[in-house]
């Protein structure tokens, strides 16, 4: 078993081992850039999700603001595990597919 390595953020590393080569803390995936919190709306797909969360777009025309929903694909690594529903904290990373940039790095 591989001790978890520090991600360069102040979180803690999960408890559980995983042998994921896509893990921030167990494999070989570096953080870089923006870093989001959101709910996990889908986890159906083996060791990815779908974290959605609001923001605001103002509207000049109008002179108001629009509710959106940004939604990100990300992955889900076997040690952290989270399940629809979770509230994570997701980072960004190298592509580790077509539509993955982003990581889940912990559950809050």
């Amino acid at each position: 078993m591989e001790k978890a390595k520090n991600i360069g953020m102040k979180t803690e590393a999960p408890k559980g081992a995983c042998t994921d080569k896509k893990c921030p803390y167990h494999g070989n995936v570096q953080i870089r850039g923006r870093i989001f919190q959101g709910l996990v709306t889908n986890a159906k797909v083996a060791r990815s999700v779908s974290v959605e969360w609001d923001r605001l777009k103002f509207l000049p025309k109008y002179e108001r603001y629009e509710k959106k929903k940004t939604r990100i694909h990300a992955h889900n690594p076997p040690c952290i595990d989270a399940k629809a529903g979770d509230k994570v904290t997701i980072a960004e990373c190298r592509p580790l597919s077509k539509t993955k940039n982003f990581v889940i790095v912990e559950k809050l």
